[in-house]
């Protein structure tokens, strides 16, 4: 078995140079190295390639044999090499990508629709789920997430801002009313994304305060969790990616604006012990502009006190 490719482009430099010493000037090595090479590559195949002579180095049956094979697997390589190579610079192949389901539907499909455009070759495959999946067990290249990264063996690249956001409809808070303080929460409908009856809303300050509240209706899936609030029948927490829109046009109202809760960033995450592909580092960045650029809620953000 040949596991030495020095080894094998040395002897295609003798044989095209026609001697070792020639061979060693032609790859800055020297006389005692190339024949050393020759050497282990004819141990290693067990047979003679060359026959050698003071003065010239002439090709066996077997040499010239293995000579034609060699050029050939060497060009092989050279192809291999420059497809590689070339593919550092190009956004082809397939992105695998996890987004939660209503950010996912609202941003990132359409994102990834231009971006592809863009770069024709490109294959991408969306999975939308609020459910965290492990990236490396689903094998999945890229993860749109908000909230801090608790996973150490991820990497989280920054997209955009973000701030999340009580609210509900006009009509939920004209028939039970309008919380001034979050401790009044405990006794108000309220919309729960996950799979428990019961949730702490944490909301910063000089005194962080933590309310249990208890979830009227409680979804797992963030669509249908703005739905309900839509719907008027409590008050839910969501990004204000997702509600952003809503609020500006009167569809739903601010709940506590004056209270600010913790900051949960965008992010892009990938396995930290993987390679970054061209293609998904250009999609990361795509995406970041993409959404700086949609970004529009500085001012609720000042007023909920966000920095």
């Amino acid at each position: 078995m040949i596991n030495n490719l020095p080894s094998l482009r040395t002897f295609v430099r003798v044989v095209a140079t026609g001697s070792l010493s020639a061979a060693a000037r032609d790859m800055d090595l020297s006389v005692a190295m190339v024949s050393k090479r020759l050497t282990q590559l004819e141990e290693e195949l067990g047979i003679r390639l060359l026959q050698r002579t003071t003065r010239k180095q002439v090709l066996t049956e077997e040499g010239a044999l293995f000579h034609a094979e060699a050029l050939r697997i060497l060009a092989a390589i050279e192809q291999a090499e420059a497809v590689i190579s070339g593919r550092t610079h190009a956004v082809e192949g397939t992105i695998r990508l996890s987004a939660p389901v209503e950010f996912g539907r609202q941003w990132v499909a359409p994102a990834l629709a231009a971006f592809q455009k863009k770069h024709p070759k490109l294959r991408v495959q969306l999975e939308l789920s609020d459910v965290l999946v492990d990236l490396l067990d689903a094998n999945v290249d890229l993860a749109i997430r908000f909230g801090t990264l608790a996973d150490s063996s991820l990497i989280a690249s920054p997209l955009a801002p973000n701030f999340r956001v009580l609210c509900a409809s006009a009509a939920y808070l004209k028939r039970c009313g309008t919380p001034q303080h979050p401790q009044e929460l405990a006794h108000h409908a309220c919309i729960l994304i996950g799979h428990h009856a019961r949730a702490a809303w944490v909301f910063d300050g000089d005194e962080p305060l933590s309310v249990e509240v208890v979830g009227t209706f409680v979804t797992n899936d963030g669509s249908a969790a703005h739905a309900l609030a839509l719907e008027g029948v409590g008050i839910v927490r969501k990004s204000i990616w997702d509600v952003g829109d809503d609020l500006a046009e009167g569809r739903l109202k601010q709940v506590l604006p004056a209270f600010v809760m913790p900051a949960t960033p965008l992010n892009a995450l990938y396995p930290s012990g993987r390679l970054l592909a061209p293609r998904v580092r250009a999609l990361i960045d795509f995406l970041g502009a993409r959404l700086r650029k949609a970004w529009r809620w500085d001012a609720m953000q000042s007023a909920a006190g966000q920095d």
